[in-house]
């Protein structure tokens, strides 16, 4: 019996012993396995290339390319300021804003809202070097503006074709939002929106003016970033920044680049922008009108005034004629008259249908002049 218990004793041990040994041997391999596994991992990580896709590249090219041609623009002006005894204090004001290269002659496109009024006007390229800018020509209608510095070498940013822009394609938006700190900051997004119009609002931010056929675009436009370019995915500008909606987020408006174009050549050789005249006040007839006056009509510009040796006084147009057609085309309101008559040239002739106020139909061909400066 004595020796049965010491046989069972000596079972245990061994099989004790052999537990130990093999959880050792096992804790072993298992650590053995995970730190070699270690390198196969750092080989699989080394061997991971990064994906570029197709729109990154693009937007990496436009800024690679057209980047250099985006200036920052600082402005400095003094406004006067009157304390409790009416004593004047001038306080000298800084602005900035952007602005593109257009050509070698170093014109520069900007807005209106960013260099109208100032005293002085610092351009700032993204190589470093620093000029002193003049205005050249201004048109507050559109909030544009070029101004000049007297430089050589320098970048070029190819002008686009707006009117080929579609709702969904890409937007780059390159500026100085908040100042030179951020120059050349870029932002994407999409182009939202074509035809918008703003107006001068407590939501609008940086527009004083009435802008209709704008751009809306969702790519981040901040203070500082007016005047600069939207370009499109081949790095054409489309557009001029001009203007957000100060209470929401993504809503940022463009000056489409065609409106641009049409007035560049104008604002450089003339200092601002030549434009027909008629010269009349008017309204589209709406239905109530129609009634109230007992016209057969429902379309067409009713004449409330002429303006006083203008080319519509000399035809003959007075007030109370109704303009039904101009060049062979309906005219329905003002905004198709204006749209007609922004398509000729100062010194052309305007062929109109008029009703008069006896009821007959008349033609009237009326040279139009160049619009008197506000």
């Amino acid at each position: 019996m004595k020796r049965f218990k010491e046989r069972i004793v000596g079972y245990s041990c061994l099989i004790l012993i052999g537990v130990l040994i093999g959880s050792f041997l096992v804790t072993d391999i298992e650590a053995t396995a995970f730190w070699s596994s270690e390198p196969e991992v750092e080989e699989e990580q080394q061997q991971v290339e990064r994906i570029v896709v197709p729109q990154e590249e693009a937007v990496k090219k436009v800024v690679r390319e057209v980047g250099p041609a985006v200036v920052s623009i600082i402005t400095k002006d003094t406004e006067v300021r009157h304390d409790f005894f009416f004593n004047p204090i001038p306080e000298e004001r800084e602005g900035i804003g952007s602005g593109v290269i257009i050509d070698q002659k170093g014109h520069i496109l900007t807005n209106h809202h960013v260099v109208g009024g100032v005293d002085e006007i610092e351009v700032l390229l993204p190589d470093g070097r620093d000029f002193t800018a003049e205005v050249v020509g201004e048109d507050p209608r559109n909030d544009l503006a070029v101004i000049q510095v007297d430089a050589s070498d320098l970048p070029v940013a190819p002008l686009g074709d707006s009117n080929q822009l579609e709702v969904g394609q890409l937007a780059i938006a390159i500026g100085s939002p908040f100042g030179v700190e951020f120059s050349n900051t870029v932002t994407t997004g999409v182009i939202s929106a074509l035809g918008r119009e703003i107006r001068p609002t407590s939501r609008v931010t940086r527009s004083s003016v009435v802008l209709d056929g704008l751009i809306q675009t969702d790519a981040s436009i901040n203070p500082g970033n007016s005047g600069g370019p939207l370009l499109d995915s081949q790095g054409q500008v489309v557009g001029i920044n001009t203007a957000i909606i100060g209470s929401a987020e993504g809503i940022g408006f463009a000056i489409p680049v065609n409106r641009a174009k049409e007035i560049i050549d104008d604002l450089i050789e003339y200092g601002r922008v030549r434009r027909p005249w008629l010269g009349i006040y008017g309204a589209g007839i709406a239905e109530q009108v129609a009634q109230y006056y007992g016209l057969d009509i429902s379309n067409g510009v009713m004449i409330l005034r002429t303006v006083s040796n203008s080319p519509a006084s000399k035809a003959g147009l007075s007030r109370g004629d109704i303009i039904i057609e101009a060049d062979h085309q309906e005219v329905k309101d003002m905004n198709d008259l204006q749209e007609i008559i922004v398509d000729k040239e100062i010194g052309e002739q305007l062929e109109l249908l008029i009703m008069s106020q006896d009821g007959n139909l008349n033609s009237a061909k009326v040279t139009l002049g160049e619009m008197p400066i506000e």
